[in-house]
């Protein structure tokens, strides 16, 4: 189909006029829409218009080429024709030094961005996309800019993830004018030509198309890819800049899924079918021993009951006693230690007042040693032991760069539930801001914060005020103390929170907009709003909304329902007086909070002194709880330690003076072994105070009532004196007492190995304490029990020892108790159909107890330590209600990187040309899986933000050439040279004796709106310099953890950066370790199970030892008391499980001294059971549960009952929680299997009777009461 003539003509000339357009376009592109300087500008009198040019381009004077290479690599302009000269040059330079500090971090992303300034500039071919719009005489006010969406983009994306190390943020949120999630490529760049940025002098229209739009062609120059290296030799941009240079985004390994058999919990259905099978088997094995005597008609005893036979025990024949080796051994020692004991005994009778006297003198020389008592309630000390890694990295942190400073911290919330809607002006959507954003609210809580800054405290008789303590960053030059405050973006300013700006009929920028602005740009100097105020605190640093508000959603900071005002104080290592004003300024400010009302304000509040401060005062507030108790304690021994035979002989059989005496041998045992220790030197911890005379009260009043109550049942021989009978009683019941206190003592100090001081303490002040307890019981109460004896024989009356009883008829009978024991209880528990269903219920409960052991929580709820009516609780409450960031977390390099290597510096920055496997590196890939790393950002890098800084291109890094002495980027003096030449070399990293001459200068420069990469705020105490500056030290690089709620998350915290900086110790061949200041009070955690099985397991083994050789080397016997005491170790374990007892430092303490205390309850018995000389093992645990039975349940058992029930009235929790429900677990625990289960296990599976301690024994008791028991 052809073309018609006319229509191929219209084509023809409509082809021609396009052309000649074109043609004439590309003509008039040669001609400038600017050229030079002219009138200054009223807003920004340092800077002026550009004059209005519309000639062709000028070449540049010589003296400019230098600055133009500078600003523009490689752009080539032939012979440098331009439409700027010198002074639009200087202009561009100053205007874009923060873009240029921020973003040449990137060099693709700053080469573009130069790119987008040089050609809006210079370009010779401005009138092609450039058109101005509106003059004033010889000035260009306003010009339209048409730029391509293409190259926008693609500068964009070169540049969104750039970051910046100092403030842990993406530097587009301080390029931006907006958080940089919300920066995109339009707004970007609209903000960079928008005169509200305080850099650009008059506005620039941008306008963004591919495509010529009204006879312009968007300049759409060649950009370079973040991933790609220059033409000048500058490499790509690192991952940490540059998302596309990464490799695949880090995943966490998946978590180890629950252990199940079934579908079920795989502990709770192994020990469901173990516990069913032990059942089966023992159910069949005492059916079938049952149906084998039934079918036989025989006790398994029947040889040993049968008299004429030559191994019987009741033979007359003592030749006729077949013992082995071992017996006779074990006989041999154990009549030793009657011997030894016997002597010892009727000595202390008959010399009472020399061992009396001598146990005062040396109680009190012990009890001297409380002079030089130390207690500490650091809880730094308590918790962790100065081997431990945490407690070393600590002091190597603290001697390098000072201690973790002080905090003091308000979270403030409203009763009132008000929520407002702030509409922008110039449009958008409404936003909702929460009631504790009103305007009316934050003048209130400045009124607060603005009281707490004029708090004064008295140190010394002078005032200390919070200037004089705070942390100020950029002292001396801005004294200004450090407050983290959503109204530090108003200046802490009244007036500046009242700023607006509007009309009659219209508000266009108030307080929301800015609030909104701060928010995302907290590092801004100059809000893009009409206001133009700076969002940077006073202090010359940055306040994070995520420290500063609570309880927002997301990022949506404008709901936030609480603001958090945090002050850092310093610390102080090794200076008592500053610290001493410290700490007398935050007991001034806890006093003014306390004091503090404000309907509209709900606040709770914490000095870094207020945990220790309610310890203490807890501890204060529970000595009237612990004095009850232990009195309760007191009236009960006192009482039950009197056998009344009749009411006629009240007063003369009870035994008030020997209980009051017992006791206080109790207490001076426990004070001569606080005063030994004392003089050692070994502080004392509360746990030492409030635990140890419990356990030396438990473990010394068994003691006590074993000694009088087999007194009482005694009856002397015929023309035994009564020295005599006391020592033959002490020969046969004090092996018993030496082979419990001596089991516990054991086990304690071997609990002493632990690496927790609060267990190690503990341990050593309770195994002394229970051994001088043991020693006075058999020497000093002994003696007393003699006169005690002589003063009841006498008739006289107990305390009131001059009055005497006249003769009377006398009824000797046995106790209440030990009847009660002896007739009904042993013979009920041991009957045959009893039995079987006792063990059942007891290895039914440690089945239940091992199933749940695993599932025993770890660690310490810090709320648990403060009285329940504490400020402290509100504010941990809070705490993990409102705050959205964790703790600070530092990755220190250890001394002996040489940071003026190449090859040292790329393994730890995170800029160009640095490792993939760098420090900075490897903690950016963790902070981009937080929820497992717990690392919530990019690290700040001192390293990376020195190289930006001592750039030739930036204006940072000047000296005066005259005295070479630092010249601040604010100063404009022309000596002020730049530290490095604008040269290849130059360009590069600074190395050896460059590195260190400029280092002190960045540490030293403080930010400002010239040079914003200054590191004396950020840095100043991250590099630890030799004298002079000669190298580097110790460094550490910071970021935080994320949000960490429990103890399970603290825990994990901790060992998650630890295997973070294990693995960047790996990679760079050199230490670096993670420091956070809870590290030292959690690193007990990671161990705790460990611990808690070594200890108790090494418990177990010296009990296990003692116990084999103070029973006369009998090993069943002790492998009977260790099972009882594992099974009541293990139920300890379930009770902790169902009462919410989580595992730490103080259930250990409690469980080493359940260890202990359940000695008390089993050795004894088992003791009684070995020698006794009944027929078969059932009527030897019924007799052993008769005797030793009734001493335990009334010696401990009940002793402990009353005084633990006084515990549940304490204020304090961790007294509620870990001392009255665990010392309750003890005792009951305790009890039932020492009373309960023991004697009935004894029936089945105890030890066959010492053939050779039985005759010994048969011929000892001869004309005892011992003798008539025999037979019963």
């Amino acid at each position: 189909m052809g073309v018609s003539p006319g229509r191929s003509f219209l084509c023809t000339l409509s082809l021609i006029i396009l052309l000649s357009e074109g043609y004439f376009r590309w003509v008039e592109a040669e001609h400038c829409v600017w050229y030079g300087e002219c009138s200054e500008i009223e807003k920004h009198p340092d800077k002026k218009y550009n004059c209005n040019y519309t000639g062709p381009p000028i070449p540049l004077p010589s003296e400019g080429y230098d600055l133009l290479t500078e600003l523009c690599p490689g752009y080539d302009y032939g012979n440098r024709e331009l439409c700027c000269n010198v002074d639009q040059l200087k202009t561009l330079k100053s205007s874009l030094q923060l873009p240029l500090q921020f973003l040449s971090r990137c060099p693709a992303c700053f080469f573009n961005l130069m790119n987008l300034f040089c050609e809006l500039t210079c370009s010779p071919h401005q009138s092609q996309f450039m058109n101005g719009t509106k003059f004033n005489e010889t000035n260009v006010v306003e010009v339209q800019y048409y730029i391509g969406k293409t190259f926008a983009n693609a500068m964009y994306n070169a540049c969104q993830d750039v970051e910046a190390p100092s403030s842990n943020m993406k530097a587009l949120s301080i390029l931006c004018g907006k958080d940089a999630k919300y920066c995109n490529a339009t707004n970007w760049i609209q903000y960079l030509f928008d005169v509200s940025n305080g850099q650009t002098p008059f506005p620039i229209i941008p306008i963004f198309s591919d495509v010529p739009v009204s006879g312009y062609t968007p300049m759409n120059n060649k950009t370079y890819n973040c991933t790609e290296g220059l033409e000048d030799g500058s490499g790509p941009c690192s991952c940490q800049d540059c998302a596309k240079a990464c490799g695949p985004k880090p995943v966490p390994p998946p978590l180890p899924p629950p252990w199940k058999i079934f579908g079920l919990d795989a502990m709770t259905v192994i020990m469901w079918i173990s516990y069913m099978a032990f059942l089966l088997i023992f159910i069949g094995a005492v059916l079938g021993a049952w149906c084998y005597r039934r079918s036989t008609v025989m006790s398994e005893y029947g040889p040993i009951l049968e008299s004429n036979n030559p191994l019987s025990l009741n033979s007359d024949n003592s030749d006729q006693v077949n013992a082995s080796c071992c017996e006779t051994c074990g006989e041999r020692f154990e009549n030793a230690l009657r011997t030894v004991f016997s002597s010892w005994g009727s000595f202390c009778v008959r010399h009472p007042f020399l061992v009396i006297w001598c146990s005062l003198i040396l109680v009190a020389a012990s009890c001297g040693g409380l002079v030089h008592m130390r207690l500490t309630t650091d809880p730094v000390e308590l918790w962790s032991s100065p081997t431990s890694q945490a407690r070393q990295e600590k002091d190597y942190f603290d001697s390098h760069f000072g201690p973790f400073f002080r905090t003091v911290q308000l979270i403030i919330t409203t009763p009132l539930n008000d929520t407002f809607i702030y509409s922008p002006y110039f449009g958008g959507s409404d936003v909702p801001f929460g009631a504790i954003l009103d305007k009316g609210i934050l003048h209130q809580i400045l009124d607060l914060q603005l009281a707490i800054e004029g708090i004064v405290a008295t140190y010394e008789g002078k005032n200390v005020t919070l200037k004089d303590i705070c942390v100020a960053p950029l002292a001396p030059y801005n004294n200004n103390c450090t407050i983290l405050s959503v109204l530090n973006y108003f200046q802490n300013s009244h007036a500046v929170l009242d700023h607006s700006i509007g009309d009659d009929f219209y508000v266009y920028a108030d307080f929301h907009s800015h609030f909104l602005y701060c928010v995302s740009a907290p590092a801004s100097l100059n809000d893009t709003t009409l206001l133009h105020d700076p969002c940077l605190g006073t202090f010359g640093g940055p306040v994070f909304p995520w420290l500063a508000l609570g309880g927002y959603d997301e990022f949506n900071y404008n709901n936030a329902t609480a603001l958090v005002i945090t002050f850092p104080l310093n610390n102080y290592l090794n200076d008592s007086v500053r610290l001493g004003k410290a700490l007398e300024w935050e007991k001034e400010f806890i006093k003014f909070m306390k004091n503090f009302n404000n309907p509209n304000l709900t606040i709770a509040f914490s000095a870094e002194r207020s945990v220790e401060d309610e310890i203490d005062r807890e501890s204060d507030s529970d000595i009237s709880t612990i004095l009850i108790s232990y009195a309760i304690m007191f009236i009960y021994i006192s009482l039950a330690l009197g056998h009344i035979h009749s009411f006629r002989r009240v007063l003369v059989d009870s035994k008030i003076s020997l209980g009051i005496a017992g006791i206080l041998i109790v207490l001076s045992s426990v004070c001569a072994s606080l005063g030994i220790f004392s003089y050692a030197g070994v502080p004392l911890t509360l746990i030492v105070i409030e635990v140890i005379p419990f356990l030396v009260l438990a473990v010394g009043v068994d003691n006590i009532f074993i000694i009088v109550q087999t007194y009482q049942r005694d009856e002397r021989i015929h023309q035994e004196e009564l020295h005599q009978q006391i020592g033959r009683i002490l020969g046969e019941i004090a092996p018993s007492l030496l082979l419990s206190s001596f089991s516990e003592t054991v086990a304690f100090f071997l609990g002493a190995l632990s690496n927790m001081p609060a267990v190690r303490t503990f341990s050593l002040f309770a195994g002394l304490a229970v051994f001088i307890d043991f020693l006075l019981q058999i020497s000093c109460f002994v003696s007393l029990l003699g006169l005690d004896a002589k003063r009841q024989e006498e008739n006289r009356f107990d305390i009131i020892c001059c009055a005497k009883l006249p003769e009377g008829p006398e009824t000797k009978t046995d106790g209440l108790l030990f009847r009660f024991f002896k007739k009904v209880y042993a013979p009920f528990i041991l009957k045959e159909w009893v039995r079987p269903i006792i063990v059942a219920v007891f290895v039914g409960i440690l089945s239940f107890s091992i199933a749940v052991v695993n599932k025993v929580e770890v660690g310490l709820d810090q709320k648990l330590s403060m009285p329940d009516d504490s400020y402290m609780l509100d504010y941990f409450r809070n705490l993990s209600e409102y705050l959205h960031t964790g703790a600070p977390v530092y990755f220190v390099v250890d001394d002996g990187l040489n940071y003026s290597s190449p090859n040292d510096q790329n393994i730890v920055c995170g800029g160009v040309g640095c490792n993939n496997n760098s420090l900075v590196q490897q903690v950016y890939e963790a902070s981009l899986i937080s929820n497992y790393s717990t690392i919530a950002f990019t690290p700040s890098s001192w390293l990376d933000d020195y190289f930006d800084w001592v750039k030739p291109q930036s204006t940072c890094c000047r000296y005066y050439n005259t005295t070479g002495a630092f010249c601040n980027a604010s100063v404009v003096d022309p000596s002020c040279v730049r530290c490095r030449p604008m040269t290849p070399s130059g360009k590069q990293r600074p190395e050896g004796k460059d590195f260190m001459h400029f280092l002190p200068m960045f540490l030293a420069d403080n930010p400002n709106p010239k040079c914003g990469k200054g590191g004396h705020a950020a840095y100043a105490t991250a590099v630890d310099l030799y004298p002079n500056n000669t190298a580097i030290g110790a460094t550490y690089f910071m970021t935080y953890h994320t949000i960490l709620r429990d103890s399970p998350d603290f825990i994990h915290g901790l060992k998650m950066a630890r295997n973070l900086a294990d693995n960047i110790s790996q990679s760079i061949d050199h230490k670096v370790f993670a420091y956070s200041v809870f590290y030292v009070f959690y690193e007990q955690y990671l161990t705790i199970a460990y611990d808690t099985a070594l200890n108790l397991s090494v418990s177990l083994a010296a009990i296990f030892v003692v116990t084999t050789v103070l029973l006369g080397f009998d090993l069943w016997s002790a492998v009977i008391v260790c099972i009882t005491i594992a099974m009541i170790l293990v139920n300890m374990f379930g009770v902790m499980w169902l009462w919410n007892i989580s595992l730490n430092a103080v259930s250990l303490v409690n469980l080493v001294m359940s260890c202990g205390i359940s000695v008390e309850f089993c050795s004894h018995i088992v003791r009684a059971f070995s020698i006794s000389v009944k027929k078969n093992r059932v009527e030897r645990a019924e007799e052993a549960l008769a005797h030793m039975g009734s001493s335990v349940f009334s010696g401990i058992t009940l002793t402990k009952f009353g005084g633990i029930l006084i515990l549940a009235l304490s204020k304090s929790q961790i007294f509620q929680v870990f001392y009255f429900r665990m010392y309750l677990a003890i005792v009951l625990l305790g009890a039932t299997h020492g009373l309960i289960f023991l004697p009935v296990l004894l029936s089945y599976i105890g030890p066959s009777v010492n053939k050779a301690k039985v005759f010994a024994a048969n011929q000892n008791y001869v004309g005892t009461e011992r003798e008539r028991l025999l037979n019963y």
